[in-house]
């Protein structure tokens, strides 16, 4: 399901795409994140084998804002900050505290890096605030050698108003190496040094 969390909300944000093969029924936390998309009024349909999503019927600018408790789930904070960068108005995630011993510092890593795509995150005790929905600009972001924010600012990239530089971007590696070739099957335009 964990590979599977950054497509969906690719398709949530910039077209429609069918995941196959998960078992929604498993224990596994993050399959929350179905919970998220389905509040932020995204195209979803959910069978035993098979998750389609995709952007609103209105278009993706009719993404509604979100509250979602991620205490329990802290590797969802990336792609959760990247769909409600294109949701109208802010959305709140719960859980920053357990951001702080990741890859990186998660949560200021995630407001410094969406900040150079024109996305204010406002964090405040052991909440993060996303103010969506005013356009993600095109920039030069950096990893930080954590292939969780690279992937977050790969999707949140998708709908930019530019092109956007990953530095460091191969730090996909660790979990997911086939995601830049993913996005490039999946219509992406990504040019891989």
């Amino acid at each position: 399901m964990e590979q599977c969390i950054f497509l969906l909300v690719a398709g949530a944000i910039a077209g429609n795409i069918v995941v196959t093969g998960l078992d929604v029924f498993s224990t596994q936390a993050d399959k929350v994140i179905l919970n998220a998309l389905r509040d932020s009024g995204c195209s979803l349909s959910v069978q035993e084998k098979i998750i389609e999503c995709g952007i609103p019927a209105l278009g993706s600018s009719s993404l509604k804002p979100f509250h979602f408790n991620a205490t329990d789930c802290p590797d969802l904070f990336p792609p959760l900050v990247a769909l409600a960068a294109y949701c109208n108005g802010t959305s709140v995630i719960e859980g920053v505290s357990r951001l702080a011993y990741k890859e990186s510092n998660r949560a200021l890593t995630l407001q410094t890096e969406f900040a150079k795509m024109g996305v204010e995150i406002i964090l405040q005790d052991d909440l993060m605030m996303i103010n969506g929905g005013v356009g993600v600009k095109g920039a030069v972001v950096h990893s930080q050698q954590d292939h969780r924010i690279a992937m977050a600012c790969a999707i949140s990239a998708l709908k930019a108003e530019a092109a956007t530089v990953i530095e460091e971007a191969e730090a996909i590696n660790k979990s997911y190496p086939d995601f830049y070739k993913h996005l490039k099957m999946l219509g992406a335009n990504v040019s891989l040094p």
